[in-house]
């Protein structure tokens, strides 16, 4: 019975990590990685998630604002069974494509602009973050395992 319910919830089930470099390049678009499954009991994953996520801040104080942009979206839909006590690696790519704002645009056509545009991005504190978020579904859980990692985007 406890052994049902543990399985029902992901307790002692499979465990994922995603296993990704620091930084990606935008002129490639693709961030490539591999996701680790482990777990203490024999379970099956049947589909994975992967999101590429941008968290846009701009503003100070109050006038602070915050957006999130899903820039890459890679779904598998695979059935890989996990054994006990044993580690599975899955190789994966995410493409993604950069949103780019009036602001980066205008920095990026001239060089004399491109400086003001800098210098008014510092004091408007515009600032872009990425990370990658993996979700796996786990056949006869309720609860799937998921990981995120922050990576960096030049």
């Amino acid at each position: 019975m406890i052994s049902r319910i543990k399985k029902f919830f992901g307790i002692e089930g499979v465990k994922l990590e995603l296993l990704i470099p620091e930084t990606a390049l935008a002129r490639e678009g693709v961030v490539r990685g591999q996701i680790r499954f482990q777990s203490m009991n024999a379970q099956e994953v049947n589909y994975i998630k992967l999101i590429m996520v941008e968290r846009y801040a701009r503003g100070r104080g109050d006038q602070k604002m915050i957006d999130d942009y899903e820039i890459g979206i890679a779904e598998l839909d695979i059935e890989i069974d996990i054994p006990a006590e044993e580690e599975v690696l899955v190789d994966f790519e995410l493409p993604f494509q950069l949103v780019k704002s009036g602001m980066d645009e205008l920095e990026g056509r001239n060089f004399l602009v491109g400086g003001i545009v800098k210098a008014a991005k510092y004091l408007s504190k515009v600032k872009s973050e990425y990370r990658v978020v993996a979700e796996a579904k786990v056949k006869g859980t309720a609860l799937n395992p998921f990981d995120q990692k922050n990576i960096q985007v030049r």
